[in-house]
């Protein structure tokens, strides 16, 4: 018997509802080719509208875990366990979130600087360099070099000489730079200016590291400016808790 529980009116009733049916459908609870409740059983059980039901099935869809026959209603997906890996800009809500895809970064990126080091071409080294130089004019102009710092850490990625890396960088492009969607952290660090300028010198360290072929010093290097990020906004969370 499917359990699903009443949903606390201030929240995102749609995704919430998302989240109970994905999760009891990867825990196995609804099995492959296993009918869902009909759109009036959700409803009446999760107290909601037959739109949010709506919604939650379409999106259960899109993400490959359901499956809607016309007239019959919808079914999990016989590769519901294998629905393939995303990260949705919508569930990115709060700081917490993003601190969970910064963490995700720590690995790869670690790597992608090291394996760059090893491998990087001249002409993929130019590229490094030139996209810290963007990142330093769009600072100079008063911009917040957001898509010049994706530029740097893409170019890194590419330099690796691994399509994979690269590829998972433009994966989760749009929230690898947690300030384009959080906002108060450069103005508690003495403002914008003081805050690239913060940034900007790690990502020296970094660009010399590789450009020097020292694939260790290169890790190392990303690792202290990720976590040294991390931390910042992991200190501007407990502070927004504090606050609240």
């Amino acid at each position: 018997m499917v359990r699903i529980r009443p949903l606390a009116p201030p929240r995102k009733l749609t995704r919430e509802l998302i989240e109970q049916l994905a999760g009891q459908i990867r825990r196995g609870r609804l099995a492959p080719g296993a009918r869902l409740p009909t759109e009036q059983e959700l409803s009446r059980a999760a107290r909601v509208s037959r739109t949010v039901v709506r919604e939650a099935v379409a999106a259960l869809r899109a993400e490959g875990l359901v499956v809607t026959r016309q007239g019959v209603g919808a079914f999990v997906s016989p590769d519901a366990q294998r629905a393939p890996f995303r990260i949705d800009p919508e569930r990115l809500e709060s700081l917490e979130d993003i601190l969970n895809v910064m963490e995700l970064r720590l690995g790869v990126e670690i790597e992608s600087a090291g394996l760059a080091a090893e491998r990087a071409t001249r002409a993929q080294l130019r590229a490094i360099g030139a996209a810290l130089e963007a990142i330093e004019r769009s600072a100079a102009r008063g911009g917040s070099a957001v898509d010049e710092d994706l530029g740097f850490h893409r170019a890194i990625a590419e330099a690796t000489g691994n399509v994979e890396f690269a590829r998972f960088l433009q994966f989760i492009g749009r929230h690898l730079i947690p300030r384009r969607r959080v906002h108060g952290l450069p103005e508690r660090m003495g403002g914008r200016h003081a805050y690239l300028a913060l940034i900007q010198e790690e990502h020296r360290r970094i660009y010399q590291a590789i450009s020097e072929r020292e694939p260790k010093a290169a890790r190392e290097s990303m690792r202290r400016h990720l976590t040294r990020s991390l931390e910042r906004y992991r200190r501007l969370a407990a502070e927004r808790r504090a606050a609240a």
